[in-house]
């Protein structure tokens, strides 16, 4: 079973990602679970067609501890699981701890069986706090990758991001399977993205295009594979589950410096 955790920064895209990578996957016939680790619960809405499924959080605090399974864990499009960790209520608490709560309720209730390819946990911006950290702190997700585009604050969270799998890569054993961009079509968008993940000693492990159809399929509740299954960026999601699948390059990063990063933004023109 491969844990791997979809990180980068609020906004960017992560669970529009996630989701149409993994019915990517789900297409080549893996098993996948995918526990949102955002406290908006949206990581699975496109899977179960819109559903707004009820957070581990949000069924501790209604039903007390005795939770079964099928109460948390939903079947989504092409049998994906689906689990959202979800959040405190407004003003009180640490967000971050609905993920350590809802993975050790997964792990207790037996959610993580052997059948299971894959484990994908979408979580929320940047390591912001011990919470949002515990997929990499504890050794939870083993590989990581982190969506971002061509836009300064996107790099800047891919960076700081990366000091954090660095930071806990020894006690964790956490590597960087990649950087994914998902198009702004901003300037020397591609060769920008290329030239940071290559400073970072990782890859671009693939670029997804900007497609309205990313858009329509979201309209109508679902991912593109499932929305329309021979369009183009039903294939780019296709390519980037195939890359993910056989991908060997996993690497502690190398963070750059503030004057590093600034440096490789100005050589591509984003110097605003």
């Amino acid at each position: 079973m491969r844990q791997v955790a979809i990180y980068g920064k609020g906004g960017i895209g992560k669970s529009t990602t996630t989701q149409n990578l993994t019915s990517g996957l789900n297409a080549m016939g893996k098993k996948i679970m995918v526990v949102g680790c955002d406290p908006k619960a949206d990581s699975t809405r496109l899977l179960l067609g819109g559903l707004a499924q009820k957070s581990v959080l949000d069924t501790l605090r209604e039903e007390g501890e005795d939770v079964e399974l099928d109460s948390i864990l939903k079947d989504g499009f092409g049998g994906i699981r689906c689990v959202e960790s979800g959040g405190p209520e407004p003003g009180v608490g640490c967000a971050g701890r609905g993920i350590i709560t809802s993975i050790n309720m997964l792990e207790q209730l037996g959610a993580y069986t052997d059948d299971l390819d894959y484990v994908f946990y979408d979580v929320l911006g940047d390591v912001v706090c011990g919470g949002f950290a515990m997929p990499i702190r504890e050794g939870k997700a083993q590989e990581i990758y982190i969506v971002a585009s061509g836009e300064m604050m996107a790099l800047y969270a891919a960076n700081n991001i990366s000091k954090g799998i660095q930071k806990y890569a020894k006690s964790g054993g956490v590597r960087l399977g990649g950087i994914i961009c998902n198009s702004r079509k901003v300037e020397n968008e591609y060769e920008l993205l290329d030239a940071f993940a290559k400073e970072l000693g990782s890859q671009l492990i693939h670029f997804v295009p900007r497609s309205p159809m990313v858009t329509k399929a979201e309209i109508n509740k679902q991912t593109v594979i499932q929305f329309d299954p021979e369009a183009d960026q039903a294939n780019e999601y296709r390519e980037l589950a195939r890359k993910i699948d056989g991908n060997d390059l996993f690497v502690v990063p190398k963070p750059m410096s503030q004057e590093k990063l600034e440096e490789i933004l100005m050589q591509y023109g984003l110097n605003e």
